[in-house]
């Protein structure tokens, strides 16, 4: 018998691909100008003109065997340096190369991080609306997602509705923000909320919760918008991160896992991504 749960999520695959399938189709019927497809998140932009001059000067003048090798199972160590200064010019906060291990764009984050800190039945909240394939990550690693609300009003971080649903077997937190789909900004002032809520809670079950804070739309923001930078907030923080994004880059899939090294053992908690993703086969990002 073959894993009826894969059949079933190959026979129904995400709504957002539905609706992408269908706009090829409109597009090829009516016309590409004629159709808008805000389904899946590929740029309306070209990537940066210093990207493409970088990769054809990589393929004419670089080391070719290195270029479309293998890297190390956790990324390239200068690269992962390189974010990690990144990072600190950035937001002022302190990492290295030994808290970022390179992905496949921010879904094989999310499922790498997801399974390295869930156990069977543990919980993982989602702040709704969310970004379905959360509940598909979740539920692959044998944990269950809890929906909760945001709030009617501003879409914002609803900290008592939190706080009804937590217990025990509370293991983390998805944060997305500016958030997909309803582009909102979480405020300073609900992350810290927040960040205090999980702090407490940590406390009062002798384990640590996370907040896996997925962030490939950071750089989207208009106008005098801060988007907070939550490790600098709260300890237990995992960052996912894409550059399909920031970069127009989708179909490079490079992304990182950053895990605070503020976080409770959080050398171990590294030892577990590399671990999840080498289960997952998410090993040897793209090296280009």
């Amino acid at each position: 018998m073959i894993n009826k749960d894969m059949e079933m999520l190959g026979k129904q695959p995400s709504v957002i691909r539905d609706i992408h399938e269908y706009s090829v189709k409109r597009k090829a019927r009516i016309g590409e100008n004629n159709v808008y497809d805000f389904s899946i998140g590929n740029p309306s932009i070209p990537a940066p003109n210093q990207v493409k001059k970088t990769i054809l000067e990589l393929l004419n003048d670089g080391d070719g065997i290195k270029l479309h090798g293998y890297t190390s199972d956790s990324g390239n160590y200068d690269t992962r340096t390189a974010i990690a200064e990144n990072i600190y010019e950035r937001f002022s906060f302190k990492v290295s190369a030994q808290n970022i291990y390179m992905t496949c764009g921010a879904a094989a984050s999310l499922e790498i991080s997801i399974k390295a800190i869930c156990n069977e039945s543990d919980e993982v909240i989602v702040l709704s609306p969310y970004f379905p394939e959360y509940k598909v990550y979740i539920e692959n690693a044998g944990a269950k997602a809890v929906e909760v609300l945001c709030r009617g009003n501003d879409f914002g971080i609803d900290i008592k509705a939190i706080e009804k649903v937590m217990d025990a077997k509370t293991k983390a937190i998805i944060v997305n923000s500016p958030n997909n789909p309803s582009g909102v900004v979480f405020a300073e002032s609900d992350i810290a909320q927040l960040s205090k809520l999980l702090e407490d809670y940590s406390e009062k079950f002798n384990h640590p919760i996370y907040i896996i804070a997925d962030e490939p739309y950071r750089e989207i923001v208009y106008g005098n918008v801060k988007v907070p930078f939550i490790p600098c907030y709260y300890d237990n923080t995992i960052v996912c991160y894409s550059y399909s994004k920031s970069l127009s880059l989708p179909g490079e899939r490079i992304g990182y896992i950053l895990i605070s090294p503020k976080a409770y053992d959080s050398e171990d908690i590294f030892s577990a991504v590399c671990g999840a993703g080498r289960a997952s086969g998410y090993i040897c990002a793209p090296s280009l």
